[in-house]
């Protein structure tokens, strides 16, 4: 048990104890230069799990899906996305600003496009309209709850857009979630895709950073996409190392955070005025809901004062994040807060 319930976000995980060791003794050289040997291993090892030819270290998933899109997209074409996707939300409208790309949203009932909405959305050939450039998935699919796509729907969408000759970009900023919740090989969910990003840096429990995979054309595109957005690093291979670990140590221990999200989630199902999907409770997100006005503030307020640390992502939603750093007791530390919070409505 902690001394504070952090359920805020999975990238509030520290490293491990390996990982400090590993961070402190490695080799690094100048990856500008394609020089440091920790980080040619980290993408190598990234590139062979994703079944690509190769791999790019990054500062952050936000960083990666840029380059991604920057990498497969020119100015004036369009981004076909989910509605409610991180790029659409919360990467603060980089590939309009940057890459001088629009996005189409299209709303999803479980954060995933369809082979018929993708289908409908792939622009014609008109000189009014905007070309579409890229269709972007998201798996797991965060503001979703956490829910996990299928390698066979991502296949069926990818073909659909291949058809027209569309190239296709996974966020799968959390996709080792997916994986370990379908018990299938990372490179089924990214085979059918031109390029995939993934975080090391959330439930994998390193302090920092993402990879972005695809073939050796689209990586030496990327690599001065990142350069370009200041992301060139030196000596980064201290960093690295931590996602060495993080693949090499860390992937099957996530079922534990998918456990403890299902005992949460079926917790709050039994607490008077919170409502769950639990359907949706599918990996290691439990988004929830309120039923009292100002509810969900006076929520992670009470919450806070009792060391257990929630976020507020709606006027009456909250959403609750496992990770590495909370533990079956501190879930049961989080269900009994919210159980003296919600006793009194």
């Amino acid at each position: 048990m902690h001394d504070v319930v952090d359920l805020r976000s999975d990238t509030v995980t520290l490293p491990t104890p390996a990982m400090r060791e590993a961070m402190a003794n490695a080799e690094v050289g100048d990856d500008v230069w394609e020089e440091d040997p920790t980080v040619q291993r980290l993408e190598a090892l990234a590139a062979e799990r994703t079944g690509k030819e190769a791999g790019l270290f990054v500062a952050s998933g936000t960083m990666g899906n840029l380059v991604s899109v920057l990498s497969q997209t020119r100015p004036g074409q369009e981004i076909i996305l989910d509605l409610d996707s991180h790029i659409f939300n919360y990467e603060v409208a980089s590939a309009a600003v940057i890459g001088g790309v629009q996005t189409r949203p299209i709303r999803t009932e479980r954060g995933f496009l369809s082979p018929d909405q993708v289908r409908e959305a792939i622009r014609p050939a008109n000189i009014h309209i905007p070309p579409t450039g890229l269709v972007c998935l998201e798996n797991t699919h965060n503001r979703h709850g956490g829910t996990v796509c299928a390698p066979e729907e991502i296949a069926a969408v990818a073909a659909v857009a291949h058809a027209a000759a569309v190239p296709v970009h996974l966020d799968g900023a959390r996709i080792f979630n997916a994986a370990v919740a379908l018990r299938r090989p990372v490179r089924d969910f990214t085979t059918d895709v031109d390029s995939v990003t993934f975080c090391v840096s959330k439930g994998l429990a390193a302090p920092v950073g993402s990879l972005v995979c695809g073939t050796r054309d689209f990586i030496a595109r990327a690599r001065r996409c990142r350069k370009m957005l200041g992301g060139g690093m030196r000596q980064v291979g201290v960093l690295a190392a931590a996602g060495l670990v993080a693949l090499e140590q860390m992937v099957e221990r996530l079922a534990e955070d998918h456990a403890n999200a299902k005992r949460l989630g079926e917790g709050i199902a039994r607490s008077p005025g919170l409502r769950v999907d639990l359907a949706r409770v599918q990996t290691n997100i439990v988004i929830f809901f309120v039923d009292l006005p100002g509810g969900a503030e006076t929520l992670v307020r009470e919450c806070a004062a009792r060391k257990v640390k929630i976020h507020q992502i709606g006027p009456a939603s909250i959403r609750c994040v496992t990770h590495r750093d909370v533990d079956r007791d501190d879930i049961d530390r989080a269900l009994q807060a919210l159980a003296e919070i919600t006793r009194g409505w």
